[in-house]
């Protein structure tokens, strides 16, 4: 799902990734805080292979309920690259973007949940829950 990205000025004060909760815990330096679960991640990846090159071109993203984050790549000083458990690894979140999916966590959910829906698909609950 492609979304617009504005930038925030923002930068992280720390990253925590909860293995047993398979939440990615990140800090602002304005004080957000945010925990942002491996699933939504996953399904909200800005890689070509969910968004892809031009707009009305997004797959979307289903099956992720039981995906983990392996490991974390440091991408410059701007970005992360996740690792998920499912082989995916080509999404870059930029500060931008991971600011972006905490302020609007509720919303995009949301949104995925409906999109889930009007294709006909039906999420399962997560093993790791």
């Amino acid at each position: 799902m492609r979304l617009t990205v504005k930038p925030c000025n923002c930068w992280p004060t720390e990253i925590k990734l909860h293995q047993v909760s398979n939440i990615l815990e990140i800090g602002f330096d304005d004080g957000s805080v945010y925990q942002l679960p491996s699933e939504y991640l996953r399904v909200y990846t800005p890689s070509a292979e969910a968004i892809g090159h031009a707009p009305g071109q997004e797959i979307l993203q289903t099956g992720k309920e039981d995906v983990s984050i392996k490991e974390i790549k440091p991408v410059g000083n701007y970005a992360i690259a996740p690792v998920f458990s499912d082989g995916h690894n080509s999404g870059i979140y930029t500060w931008d973007l991971l600011y972006k999916l905490g302020a609007e966590y509720p919303m995009l959910w949301a949104n995925y949940l409906d999109k889930l829906e009007a294709a006909g698909h039906k999420r399962k609950e997560s093993l790791k829950n």
